[in-house]
């Protein structure tokens, strides 16, 4: 597969991230509250990837620790990373979460052994320059570290574990490793809000009378969700883990610019800098025409 169309397929879901807090304050503006609209969406991506996963049992079966590993490190990056924005200052968790290009740079390098080379050093340095400016980094209070801080660098951290773990095993099929992302977050969400309300006395708010909006959340979980993350985590497995990780953080671009758009707000001197730093670094990986090494672990499989 011509690995610019991989490239393609990650700037066109990566541009779906960015524009998914449109759905989500729509669906707030609605009576869905985070916690339940994580819940309902991954759940219902959850039953609509479940078929799959079992009828491909056949070809994971025998790479069930991977499945598993896959299931934590993607449910934690996105149940941490909602946790997260919902109950912390965004801009706080926006930087920490974009530390990613790093941490995928750093481990691409120790468990794929991919070469960093100056190219790749200068690509991540333009995007955390670019995100750090766009989020106004300066006006950020660094005081009083607290646990929200390590969900948003954990978020980072948990989605460059699931890339990497994506690239070791090409052979399972790409829809059972998806399923396990989705299945892995609607259960890490389940039971915090089993424990906050077991053993926090949280109660557990009532969903809205609003049949449309738990429609809406389901529909946006079974087939949004779905298509991008489908798309992010194909085009990661036809590319280098750091040069993947560089191209996501389109993300927050296509979230900034859609913001100013449809808000009508202009867009500051600054934040077009950053956008601009975040699209070279996009563009310098996204040029590159690297043909990726099949990094698969085999394991023994029983006679």
């Amino acid at each position: 597969m011509n690995a610019r169309f991989a490239v393609l397929i990650l700037f066109i879901s990566s541009t779906g991230w960015g524009l998914t807090w449109l759905p989500l304050k729509k669906l707030n503006d609605m009576g869905l509250d985070s916690m339940q609209l994580i819940f309902i969406a991954f759940i219902s991506g959850a039953l609509v990837l479940s078929p799959w996963l079992y009828r491909q049992y056949p070809q994971w079966k025998y790479k069930i620790r991977f499945i598993i590993l896959i299931a934590l490190a993607g449910g934690f990056a996105n149940a941490s990373f909602q946790t997260a924005i919902y109950h912390g200052d965004v801009v706080r968790v926006m930087i920490l979460f974009y530390m990613l290009p790093v941490w995928s740079v750093i481990g691409g390098k120790i468990f794929l052994k991919e070469k960093i080379d100056a190219r790749r050093i200068l690509a991540v340095l333009l995007s955390l320059s670019g995100a750090f400016i766009i989020l106004e980094v300066w006006n950020t209070s660094w005081q009083g570290i607290t646990y929200i801080d390590f969900l948003a660098i954990g978020s980072g951290l948990g989605l460059a574990a699931t890339n990497i773990l994506f690239r070791f095993t090409q052979e399972t099929p790409l829809a059972s490793k998806v399923a396990s992302i989705f299945i892995g977050c609607t259960v890490i969400i389940g039971s915090v809000l089993f424990i906050q309300s077991v053993f926090l006395s949280a109660p557990i708010k009532e969903l809205p009378s609003n049949e449309l909006a738990i429609s809406y959340a389901m529909l946006y979980g079974a087939i949004y969700l779905v298509l991008i993350t489908l798309g992010t985590q194909w085009a990661v497995t036809q590319m280098e883990a750091g040069r993947s990780a560089i191209i996501i953080v389109m993300e927050l671009v296509t979230a900034v610019v859609s913001i100013a758009i449809l808000t009508y707000v202009d867009l500051k001197a600054y934040e077009i800098l950053g956008g601009i730093l975040v699209v070279s670094a996009a563009l310098l990986e996204g040029i590159r025409d690297d043909t990726v090494k099949d990094v698969t672990l085999t394991e023994k499989q029983p006679a």
